[in-house]
């Protein structure tokens, strides 16, 4: 590998982060296979490597992968395979290059092929327009601050491909030294909030500063800062006494060492660093995160380059660290399934025929109007569907704050049952201290810009759901540091007890937050519908296309929330989105096979891979006064029938899946008018309304097939029917 003559051999280390000379360590060489073979297992048919809880490869454990065989100076098996993937495929939408940018993903792609010695000219197109911090929404992040690991990788990416230094870097070094603190340390906010440092982005700060030719001030002090991050474990945490999630974890660990390693010092307690590096080793030939997970390839790699910088050689630990919890399923479980912020607007009786027909027994609706979950539950008791609806609520517009690490919205989404009045309390409560609502008013987003600590919020906001048996949902944060310290309070605290990840739209937050992956095994892993529109049948998309399981004894609220605790909990997606294959986030082993086991009860594909339990059409009579049901009439009665039709994102129809053949009331046939207007598409007609039975038949004809189907009603004069 060529080392260009403008980079001298110290930064050309640094930017490696695993240097090209660690193979010269003398590993045991039942090290060096063991590890090995449990990297293989990662291996995935793109040619690239996945997380043990994921189907498909990942450009993040890839990395992992393949720095591991770096470090231990083996070859990457198929190495040709694993570049390819490393070059072409970028783990979201080629969108979010543009619209705050995941740099952390670039740069792995980046170091990854460099690492297996491949040229790198397709990405200096892209990389050449980084030329600024990037822009961020105060939306998400009250101060507008870009996520500073971002930043730092996409200055890092520059310095490879020989684009920086260079003149037109003035505003990356404007924004990275205004978030360094006097002490050395680097955070998300400028350091003229005051605010203290933190461990992973001090390193970030640090490498930047050398893909930039800036020269800091010196900050003797800091060594000792970063030594009093090390915990009595031995390990390293990400602040001294950091007051939320301060835990040992060995990414931590990694950047504590190697800023150490750039101060020419060691850490206080080596032998103790060292033991504990060792107890995350695992039978199978990797490293955990920290004591309570799962091994996984990142933290391998950071693991492995931790002992080279302590020029440790590993040997068995004789006190392992604990692993995750593997929770038997108890004999007489079923399985489940759980819509987290289902629609909570448009027709609750087609929400009941969705919940029916796709077999849902939890459907929490998402910021409901009054009165709409009653009447969905009323029904649902009328029609015997099995389908309890609950609370699904995401607080829009509340913000809450970590010093240091930024002020953000979105992570206020939690679910709540609703037969119990303190679940209703706790969905708008009251703060008593004279500050606003936690609760956004309808239509107040952008109003509700101030911020709480996350002392403050987990206290009050956290403790109200708690008590009337709500759970908090973890929805989306693309700064890990900040994730980090929120989710590893939630294992510790109980206030988050559930990750999202596969998300409306093609998003799946594992996938554009791969560090998520560290909780596999601590906290359960869900899928978040995030519904929006006006109506439910514009929902089925998405909910025909992933949802939530869980064990249990039934499908009560008491169940899905012993599920939480117990981890008896893993999400499913199987739709265009996959390309009709069947993708997993989380669940143990065991969980999946009990899950896999019981398929063609929850199942909603047929063999061929396509939809099989989506409703054709949805008839349903209308009478006067039925306020949440689009069309219905101010005096008499009518029908209204909606087709299945492809659908956004924001719950508009697309283009159709079914036809209507012909519609007859009491056998005789009538034509419909159809109501279009952008958000709906339905075909209407009156209804008899006089005394004795009255039926309709709609017949509809599925596009892809041909096949001729039939939806029906029927009712009683001027009383509603089944």
């Amino acid at each position: 590998m060529k080392i260009s003559p403008a980079i001298t051999r110290r930064t050309w280390m640094s930017l490696l982060a695993a240097p090209a000379l660690s193979a010269v360590f003398p590993w045991p060489e039942s090290f060096r296979r063991h590890t090995a073979r449990y990297l293989e297992t990662h291996r995935r048919p793109e040619g690239g490597y996945g997380w043990a809880s994921d189907v498909v490869a990942h450009i993040s454990p890839t990395f992992g992968v393949v720095g591991s065989y770096q470090m231990l100076g083996l070859d990457v098996p198929d190495a040709d395979r694993a570049a390819a993937f490393a070059r072409d495929v970028y783990p979201v939408p080629e969108a979010r290059r543009k619209d705050r940018p995941l740099w952390r993903l670039d740069f792995e792609q980046v170091q990854t092929l460099l690492w297996l010695g491949r040229p790198l000219d397709s990405f200096r197109p892209l990389a050449s327009t980084w030329t600024r911090p990037a822009e961020f929404t105060t939306r998400y992040e009250l101060g507008g601050n870009p996520v500073f690991q971002h930043q730092a990788m996409a200055v890092r990416v520059r310095r490879l491909l020989g684009l920086s230094p260079a003149a037109g870097d003035g505003a990356w070094r404007e924004y990275f030294l205004a978030r360094r603190r006097a002490n050395g340390t680097f955070n998300t906010t400028p350091a003229s909030d005051g605010s203290a440092g933190h461990v992973m982005n001090t390193l970030w700060g640090h490498f930047a500063a050398e893909c930039l030719d800036m020269n800091l001030p010196a900050a003797p002090q800091l060594a000792a800062w970063v030594n009093s991050c090390q915990l009595a474990s031995g390990g390293f945490t990400y602040a001294p006494a950091a007051a939320v999630g301060g835990v040992d974890d060995i990414a931590y660990t990694w950047c504590a060492l190697h800023i150490l390693e750039r101060l020419g010092a060691k850490p206080a307690r080596t032998a103790a660093c060292a033991a504990w590096i060792e107890s995350l080793y695992t039978p199978e030939g990797g490293f955990q995160d920290r004591p309570g997970g799962e091994p996984n390839p990142l933290a391998t790699f950071y693991a492995i380059d931790s002992l080279r910088l302590l020029q440790h050689a590993p040997v068995k630990s004789a006190r392992p660290a604990a692993r995750a919890k593997r929770q038997a399923i108890p004999a007489g479980f079923d399985v489940f399934s759980i819509q987290v912020e289902a629609p909570g607007a448009g027709s609750p009786r087609e929400a009941v025929l969705l919940a029916q027909t796709l077999g849902i027994h939890l459907w929490t609706a998402k910021n409901s109007a009054p009165g709409w979950i009653e009447e969905a539950q009323r029904l649902a008791g009328e029609a015997r569907v099995p389908v309890r609806f609950a609370i699904g609520n995401e607080e829009y517009g509340t913000y809450f704050a970590v010093p240091g690490l930024g002020c953000y919205s979105h992570l206020v989404d939690f679910v709540a049952p609703y037969d119990d009045a303190a679940a209703k309390a706790a969905s708008v409560p009251v703060r008593t201290d004279g500050r606003p609502n936690f609760v956004t008013p309808p239509g107040a987003m952008e109003k509700m810009n101030f911020p709480y600590t996350w002392e403050q919020f987990r206290g009050q906001r956290i403790a109200q759901l708690r008590k009337a048996r709500g759970r908090m949902v973890w929805q989306f944060l693309e700064n890990e540091e900040l994730t980090r310290a929120l989710l590893d309070d939630g294992v510790a605290t109980g206030s988050y007890s559930a990750i999202a990840s596969f998300h409306f739209g093609n998003e799946n937050f594992l996938h554009s937050q791969p560090y998520l992956h560290r909780w596999f095994g601590r906290l359960p892993f869900v899928g978040l519908q995030d519904a929006h529109g006006q109506e439910s049948w514009w929902w089925g998309n998405q909910l025909a296309g992933f949802t939530t399981l869980f064990a249990g004894r039934d499908g009560s609220w008491d169940s899905w929330l012993e599920a939480l605790d117990q981890n008896l909990v893993m999400s499913v997606r199987h739709d265009a989105i996959t390309g009709w294959k069947t993708h997993y986030a989380g669940g143990s082993p065991e969980l999946r096979d009990f899950v896999q086991r019981r398929a063609e009860r929850w199942r909603w594909w047929d063999a061929s891979g396509a939809q099989a339990r989506r409703p054709a059409a949805a008839l349903v009579l209308l009478r006067p006064g039925m306020r949440f049901e689009a069309g219905a009439p101010s005096a008499g009665a009518a029908l209204r029938l909606r087709l299945w039709h492809e659908n956004t994102g924001q719950a508009l129809p697309r283009e159709p899946r079914t036809e209507l053949v012909r519609l007859r009331v009491d056998g005789a046939p009538v034509e419909p008018k159809l109501v279009e207007t952008r958000s709906d598409r339905y075909f209407l007609c009156p209804a008899p309304d006089t005394g004795g039975a009255h039926r309709a038949e709609a017949e509809i004809r599925l596009l892809a097939s041909g096949r001729i189907t039939t939806v029906a009603t029927a009712w009683n004069g001027a009383a509603a029917g089944v």
